[in-house]
């Protein structure tokens, strides 16, 4: 890695491009009315996240909660949603390109993005799907790739056996620049059997051809991981052995992925053509029998986007197709232990094995039209197409490996037969903005959005379900806010139906219903040497309909959503006198939540100091520390109830990291 560093060295700052644009920003996109955040690289490169949380926890109404790990689940503006679709809810990009073909997502998807190098991370809250597609129902998360400049190195050591290493490197040739960012971390974890070791790797690649803007990406992650269990037990997360215990030692995860995307940009015109390869392997240490599942994806795709003004409009509108063929294999490979039920109805051996293709095509538009003075509508539109020819290579129905039937009435994993199913969406939003002038603005939105069933909730199904009959889920939303320079207010409601849930029967179903309403305040303050960072959200996420659900819990109509605290709270103080050292307090707030949809199990919330320093040694040399949860405070990063019992997974303790960064 350290040849790496050294490759500007031979390139010649003759003849430079001039300066290389990072493309493909949701922002520029979706415009400037409706609630949005950007954390910016140099931010991203103080901060120095172990875990993607560590940053996203500056977006206000976003809570990335962490589980064993590299593993995370993703809430914006809604509950924290389980389930095989549950991360179809969001949109994860890379320069405006999904890392994922819109039914096959990963719940996990944001290990697969080099976001502790990139060039920043844009958090669009609020439905978006009127213009970057179906997933984005709640929310997107856009990492855009850096543009490094000369060379660096980076080393990195802390508590838990931590290490790290950053190599960055970047220049012109000619009328080409060439940049390279490269990451490696490994742990021994805190708890017991929780190590893991992950590499990411980005290429960059500009140049001008003719009267076209060109800018090639290339994208690698690896991640292997020991995982690490929920301690159970009323509190357990406080108890100092339990917390650092794994009830499931031999559990993993191993996965990896491949992007390659080019974009061109000539004018108003925009073209982008991407590839994208994943695969992963994990031991499903949660379900009895602990089965092994493998999954993977091919697929690629075109956006093109066209910009316009006419008169009073202005706007643009645009296309996107892709296709993919994406494969599932669960195996389990012994009998499984415990009650006769669970041994007769979970046979070892094949449980799923299936081939799905698809192919979307989606059209949009998003225009703006000056109403006179700075008053401004906007109106967006997108109409979306998905397909799905799903391919069972395995015995049809629920039966044993070798086509015997299970005692109990069945075994619990089921097969459809082979099949095609189609979802035709669409998305819009309209509002009003008007400019104040000083930066001042603001806005009334309506939204929809939607997300089409994911693959796995519709070809792996339990209990003999033999078809799933879902609908693509839909979400209204309401929003108004104003913007004032250094700060933003925004409140909303929305209304989701067609939630796709597990009912009591173990099907999988679409006629459930949520609601939400909520505050959001996002500023940044710069008070001489010191600086104040504030994001608040407030939100009361409620179930909107009466069902016996999966797990033996019934949902009443009116309860609140498990997963779904109130209040979640940053806020950071920054001192920084002169150029050569900084110091900055960071304090994440998550209020008290349910567990369980039945509101019977809660947990009490948190809070955790954090501090993070640099000092400049000299113009080539900086130093930099860090210290998490620096009054060592015993939480929890993520509370559950399941089966009877309280269980969690246990924050770590107070952790401290050193390191230095090299100019070369």
């Amino acid at each position: 890695m350290l040849l790496l560093a050294v490759i500007p060295a031979s390139l010649s700052a003759a003849d430079p491009i001039g300066e290389i644009v990072v493309t493909g920003t949701i922002g520029e996109r979706l415009g400037t009315a409706g609630s949005a955040s950007r954390i910016d690289g140099d931010v991203l490169a103080e901060i120095r996240y172990n875990h993607i949380h560590e940053a996203l926890s500056r977006a206000p109404s976003v809570w990335v909660t962490r589980g064993s790990g590299q593993e995370h689940l993703t809430a914006i503006r809604s509950a924290v949603f389980t389930g095989p679709g549950a991360c179809g809810k969001f949109l994860y990009l890379e320069d405006g390109v999904p890392i994922r073909p819109a039914g096959f997502c990963n719940i996990n998807n944001l290990f697969e993005v080099n976001g502790e190098q990139a060039g920043g991370i844009e958090v669009w809250r609020g439905p978006s799907s009127a213009v970057l597609g179906g997933n984005a129902m709640h929310g997107a998360i856009n990492v855009l790739t850096a543009n490094p400049e000369g060379a660096g190195l980076s080393l990195e050591s802390g508590s838990y056996g931590y290490h790290q290493v950053r190599v960055t490197s970047g220049g012109h040739a000619g009328r080409h620049y060439v940049g390279l960012s490269a990451y490696a971390s490994q742990t021994d974890g805190y708890r017991d059997a929780t190590g893991y070791d992950q590499q990411k790797f980005s290429l960059v690649h500009a140049t001008d051809l003719g009267a076209w803007r060109v800018r090639n990406t290339l994208s690698a992650t690896h991640l292997n991981q020991e995982t690490g269990g929920y301690v159970q037990g009323f509190e357990a997360y406080k108890d100092r052995e339990l917390r650092r215990s794994n009830p499931y030692p031999e559990a993993y995860r191993d996965a990896w992925s491949l992007r390659a995307a080019s974009h061109w940009q000539r004018g108003p015109t925009q073209v982008s053509a991407y590839l994208r390869r994943s695969h992963m392997e994990f031991l499903q240490h949660f379900l009895p029998g602990q089965p092994t599942e493998t999954n993977e994806q091919t697929s690629g795709g075109m956006l093109v986007r066209q910009e316009f003004e006419a008169g009073a409009w202005a706007g643009q509108f645009g296309a996107q197709a892709e296709a993919m063929q994406g494969s599932l294999l669960e195996i389990q490979d012994r009998p499984t232990s415990g009650s006769a039920f669970l041994v007769a109805t979970r046979p070892a051996g094949r449980h799923y094995d299936y081939d799905v293709d698809s192919v979307m095509a989606a059209g949009f538009y998003d225009l703006s039209r000056a109403l006179g003075g700075e008053l401004r509508l906007l109106h967006s539109l997108r109409l979306e197409h998905l397909r799905y020819d799903y391919e069972n290579r395995h015995l049809t129905g629920n039966s044993r490996d070798d086509g015997t039937p299970c005692g109990f009435g069945g075994c619990l994993y089921t097969r459809p037969a082979s099949r095609e199913d189609r979802f035709t969406e669409v998305a819009g939003r309209l509002g009003v903005e008007r400019d104040f002038g000083a930066h001042r603005s603001s806005y009334v939105m309506l939204s929809s959005g939607f997300r089409p069933p994911q693959a796995t909730e519709l070809y792996r199904l339990q209990q003999g379900q033999t078809v799933a009959d879902l609908d693509s889920e839909r979400l209204v939303s309401v929003e108004a806010g104003f913007r004032s320079g250094a700060w933003s207010v925004s409140a909303f409601g929305q209304w989701t139906r067609d939630f796709i849930f597990r009912d009591a029967s173990g099907f999988n179903v679409s006629d459930g219903k949520t609601r939400s309403t909520g505050l959001e305040f996002s500023g940044d303050w710069h008070l001489g040497d010191h600086a104040l960072g504030l994001a608040i959200g407030y939100a009361v996420h409620k179930y909107d309909f009466t069902r016996d659900a999966g797990r033996g819990e019934r949902i009443e109509k009116g309860n609140l959503m498990d997963s779904a605290p109130r209040w979640l709270t940053h806020a950071r103080w920054r001192y920084e006198p002169g150029e050569r050292w900084y110091s900055e307090f960071e304090l994440n707030r998550v209020g008290e939540y349910y567990t369980n949809a039945a509101n019977t199990a809660k947990y009490e919330g948190h809070v955790v100091l954090n501090w993070r320093g640099g000092y400049r040694l000299t113009e080539h040399i900086d130093l930099f520390a860090r210290v998490i949860n620096l009054f060592d405070e015993r939480y929890a990063d993520r509370a559950d109830y399941a089966f009877g019992t309280d269980r969690y997974f246990p924050a770590m303790p107070l952790q401290a990291y050193v390191g230095i960064n090299l100019a070369l």
